[in-house]
């Protein structure tokens, strides 16, 4: 069940949600955390804990079978594991596609299009298709075509996995630029116990199959965060107490 946020500060919340699928597989069970604007909450655990699902469930994607999820189903943005781009399109016309879905006038959709092709640091590839770029550049055009409503949640769900590492810390600054400036609550999906900590303000772990959250870890470090970050003894504590914790969800 989806409704509108529970509080005026909770952007997005989970209030005891649990999902069992049709075939019988509980694939959540209990799970309740809330995030506000200004909040990027990274979750973390096992392959096959309901991390996605958690996902899928707050953008109405699935239809939990227990508890609430409030969140206003009007602001989301999501960002799938692929960039999920249309080959067919160019850049442009693949980042207005959200606008044009809510029938926004064509100089609209162009010009709010713009606005977030800036923002990912696309210009001078509107007119470029899909196939001409790097998957980190698919993934930058994926990025602004959710950000052109300006949705005050945006989902992701493992959107670097795919890329290699480089690319990936690149595209972590990138996104955090872009968290910092639109002010948006974030809820973030990742197998790096790295990413999580350097992106977020909080790390949940979860547990194996049915997934409930056995550990929080509030991130202490400021934002703008500086690449070196990760070489600080503080955040290579916090990562090995995540591991740790990471480590009894697969018990």
């Amino acid at each position: 069940m989806n409704d509108a946020p529970a509080s005026s500060s909770a952007l997005l919340s989970f209030n005891n949600v649990s999902m069992t699928f049709d075939e019988g597989t509980k694939a959540l069970d209990n799970v309740s955390f809330s995030i506000n604007a200004g909040e990027f909450v990274t979750v973390v655990g096992p392959s096959g804990c309901g991390k996605s699902t958690l996902l899928r469930i707050a953008s109405n994607l699935e239809a939990n079978t227990g508890g609430t999820c409030a969140i206003d189903r009007n602001s989301i943005g999501y960002v799938f594991q692929d960039a999920t781009l249309m080959p067919w399109r160019t850049v442009a016309r693949n980042v207005e596609l959200i606008a044009e879905l809510h029938k926004l006038p064509k100089s609209e959709r162009q010009r709010l299009a713009a606005e977030a092709i800036e923002l990912v640091g696309l210009n001078g590839f509107e007119e470029k298709y899909p196939r001409q770029l790097s998957g980190g550049m698919r993934m930058r055009a994926s990025l602004a075509r959710s950000l052109v409503m300006k949705p005050k949640v945006f989902l992701f769900d493992e959107p670097f996995g795919a890329l290699d590492e480089i690319t990936r810390e690149r595209l972590n600054d990138e996104l955090l630029r872009l968290f910092q400036h639109e002010g948006f609550a974030g809820l973030f999906i990742t197998h790096s116990i790295t990413e999580s900590v350097y992106m977020s303000t909080k790390v949940l772990v979860m547990s194996s199959r049915p997934g409930k959250i056995i550990a929080s870890f509030d991130v202490p470090f400021a934002y703008p965060r500086n690449h070196d970050l990760r070489y600080e003894p503080e955040f290579g504590e916090l990562c090995g107490k995540i591991s740790h914790a990471l480590r009894g969800a697969h018990e």
